[in-house]
């Protein structure tokens, strides 16, 4: 946006610049640079958009995974490379240079950011795929697509570079802006303290050192635990974790490993306890016992220690922190840790008895306890951001075990064994470090995909067949911006230019695609456009108006012939003739071109028509900010009988949508609002829509969700999203799977109307935090009463 916005302005300030030069050859040479750029300001954009795709990509790492993006082209290596792309490194450069004076605080703030996005652990400019050089690039090939003499390339590259540098500020800045409000964090300067500094500093003045801790730290190893060679704290021979090796992350089983960015400061003593108690439940589990041992005996007379004893079912598992309560709260150093602790308990409370989590979930959701508190001590973003990584690991195995319908199954099983793997990863692991959860949440959704991509292809390869149609439709796609830009510069109608390159062009590819290049009927399509352009050209002569005249039945029959053979749509074909059949009306009275004028302007127009259709190889990278890009060009004409039947697509034609839906009885009310009021935390984000058109920008692979189809609600799971989010499947069904395909204009009306909404009315701990203020309402109401003083509440 910002390249294009710099690209208008400069054919503005062009202009202006010609008017006030008092020099003829400096005038001429900006007013064929207005010219140009001008003519070619589509092509520019398109060209720029390419080449920052494809360096972006290239620098993160997406188009090949050996390149980190760090390693630059060595100076000394020039002589390998053309002195047109040394010119342009060298340019790139100057404009970076240019960027960073005006930007400095901007790009570095931007370095922090991605660090932390791209994984780097610190904030690394060279490895930034947004830095000014790779703007700078963009931007100057994208002017080489537009200028071929030099000294108007020199003239645009001097211009838009300065239009650009000026608004560079304020774009990293909302590119900062976007980050943020994604839940991204940036890197932040770390000390990272070894054994031997730790031992022989003692208490530094950052944080004494409590308990265990402080009497292995000075040498005084007391009965329970001793300081480990890697200077972590480790139970003695014949505790309970005897054998288990340190606390700390473990690379066994694909564990996290080394330091990352950790969750906030909690006091050393408590960070000791968290560990010890989360070790000794994943012992106990280990052993067998799916009821976490020991921890079972009590807890149901401490309930209600939370203050929420009020539960929407019975307990999955027991309540850790409930149970370790008096602990917890002796080890915590101040009112808000303990309110802290508590709301964490009572939302344990209602996670551990949703009735929508299955027991083999909340069993495994159970296990995480422990780390949730370390998250919600050290880091307040947890009670604030529905995107932090925590939150997100937690909610993501609820739903998915809510989509799993047999946990007997392959499918269930395989999930299952998944998931409890990387819940001990997590206990075993730095689960200080929020890296950790990134990763294994990369992980479970990794799987996920990988077990929806089985599923589909099992079932018919449904994806692949989606696959080609959505390539064949960027094709499509493609094809009209080529044609649109090629169409740009000759004296065509506004109306018909956009006709030619967003409807006309449907028909053309359409041709080729499926009878080739060479085909009369593609050659014939192809024609038609040029016979268009030259029907609404000016005809002053009779012969003129009597050969239109002869040609224009035939010319009519074949567009109707290629509109119907892309099922256009009723109103943008009623649109186009509205405004045909005045501008043919038009033509006759007008001036009449020259011979010499007209045979040119029918060469340029052949020509421009004679783009070829581009490859599926040759189809720029999908960018994320520009999806869903096909929503408006996918018709079922786009599929045979067989195809469709072969994916389950669903024809938006084919659903009454003025008809009433039938209620969902199962459907619960939808939460409007979950904040914890705690003096101190900031304010909680909105919730993930889970009904309305939004819902259908935020399905996600794995999830369940309610669809009103064949006439009744049924209970779907999303097992495939195309690359460019032009088709989605789904499957349903207990046993004998059925397949639902539909685009993703046809997905965004059933959500809009009402016809499909999340299976969940939001998330696990966004239900369990509505549940548990509810629930405090009513014991707060309790409590003035006569009876609820009896009951000590």
């Amino acid at each position: 946006m910002a390249a294009r916005s710099a690209a208008e302005r400069t054919v503005d300030s062009l202009g202006l610049a010609a008017l006030s030069s008092n020099n003829v050859f400096q005038r001429d040479g900006l007013l064929g640079a207005q010219f140009e750029l001008n003519r070619k300001l589509a092509i520019f954009a398109l060209t720029f958009n390419e080449s920052l795709d494809q360096r972006v990509a290239r620098e993160s790492g997406a188009l090949d995974a050996q390149n980190t993006g760090g390693a630059q082209t060595n100076w000394d290596a020039l002589s390998l490379v053309t002195d047109h792309e040394v010119e342009i490194q060298v340019s790139a450069d100057r404009f970076a240079l240019e960027i960073s004076h005006a930007c400095e605080w901007e790009i570095r703030e931007l370095d922090a950011y991605m660090g932390t996005l791209l994984k780097l652990g610190r904030a690394d400019h060279e490895r930034n795929p947004l830095r000014a050089e790779v703007v700078g690039q963009a931007m100057i090939r994208a002017v080489d697509a537009v200028a071929e003499r030099p000294e108007t390339r020199k003239v645009l590259l001097v211009e838009i570079g300065r239009s650009l540098a000026n608004a560079m500020r304020q774009t990293y800045g909302e590119i900062v802006a976007d980050l943020r409000n994604a839940g991204v964090k940036p890197v932040g300067l770390q000390v990272r303290q070894t054994p031997h500094d730790a031992a022989g500093r003692g208490n530094t003045g950052h944080g004494s050192l409590h308990g265990d801790l402080a009497d292995a730290v000075h040498g005084r190893g007391g009965p329970a635990h001793e300081l480990s060679a890697s200077g972590r704290l480790q139970p003695r021979g014949g505790g309970p974790s005897s054998g288990r090796g340190n606390f700390g992350p473990t690379t066994s089983g694909g564990g996290f490993s080394g330091r990352g960015t950790p969750m906030g400061r909690v006091d050393a003593e408590m960070m000791s306890l968290l560990r010890r108690l989360s070790h000794n439940a994943a012992a106990a589990v280990d052993a067998g016992n799916s009821d976490f041992g020991g921890y079972g005996g009590g807890y149901g007379g401490e309930a209600g220690a939370s203050g929420m004893g009020m539960l929407s079912g019975p307990m999955m598992a027991p309540n850790l922190i409930v149970a370790h309560r008096d602990e917890l709260r002796q080890a915590a150093t101040g009112a808000l840790d303990h309110m802290v602790i508590d709301v964490i308990a009572g939302l344990f409370d209602q996670i551990l008895s949703d009735p929508k989590v299955p027991p083999q979930m909340a069993r495994q959701i159970a296990r995480l306890q422990l780390p949730v508190l370390r998250a919600a001590l050290g880091d307040t973003s947890f009670f604030s951001s529905r995107k932090h990584p925590v939150r997100r690991f937690i909610n993501r195995i609820a739903s998915l075990g809510t989509a799993v319908d047999d946990f007997d199954g392959e499918q269930g099983r395989s999930l299952l064994a998944r998931v409890r793997e990387l819940v001990q990863e997590v206990v075993e692991g730095d689960f200080e470090q929020i890296e950790l959860y990134e990763q294994k949440l990369n992980a479970l959704e990794a799987f996920v995909a990988e077990q929806a991509t089985a599923e589909i292809q099992a079932q018919g390869a449904a994806d692949q067949l989606l696959g080609r149609k959505e390539d064949q439709l960027r094709v499509q796609q493609r094809f009209g911006q080529q044609l649109d830009g090629a169409l740009h510069s000759l004296p065509v109608p506004e109306f018909l230019r956009d006709f030619l390159s967003r409807t006309w062009s449907r028909a053309i590819a359409s041709a080729e695609q499926q009878h080739g290049a060479d085909s009369a009927l593609a050659r014939r399509m192809r024609e038609v456009g040029r016979e268009l352009v030259m029907s609404v050209q000016p005809k002053g002569v009779p012969a003129q108006r009597q050969a239109f005249l002869r040609l224009l039945p035939a010319l009519m029959k074949d567009l109707n012939a290629g509109l119907d053979r892309v099922r256009c749509a009723e109103n943008v074909r009623r649109d186009f003739f509205s405004k045909l059949l005045p501008a043919h009306a038009e033509s006759l009275k007008g001036q009449a071109l020259s011979t010499l004028e007209h045979n040119l302007l029918a060469k340029q127009v052949e020509g421009a028509l004679a783009t070829p259709l581009p490859k599926t190889t040759e189809l720029p990278p999908i960018s994320a900010s520009a999806l869903p890009v096909l929503n408006d060009v996918v018709s079922p004409g786009d599929f045979s009988a067989e195809e469709a039947k072969a994916v389950g697509f669903v024809d938006e034609s084919k659903v009454d949508w003025n008809g009433a839906v039938d209620i969902d009885l199962a459907a619960e009310p939808e939460i409007s609002s979950v904040d914890i009021d705690i003096a101190g935390l900031p304010e909680p984000e909105a919730l993930e829509p889970t009904r309305g058109k939004s819902l259908a920008d935020n399905v996600q692979i794995g999830f369940a969700y309610q669809m009103h189809i064949e006439d009744s609600w049924q209970k779907v799971r999303l097992a495939h999203v195309s690359n460019a989010r032009t088709f989605f499947v789904f499957t349903h069904g207990a046993k004998q799977r059925k397949t639902i395909s539909m685009t993703y204009r046809m997905l965004s009306r059933m959500c809009e109307t009402g016809r499909m909404r999340a299976f969940e009315n939001a998330y696990l701990l966004e239900r369990a935090t509505a549940r548990a203020r509810r629930q405090l309402a009513e014991l707060k109401g309790a409590a003035a009463s006569p009876v609820g003083s009896r009951t000590g509440h």
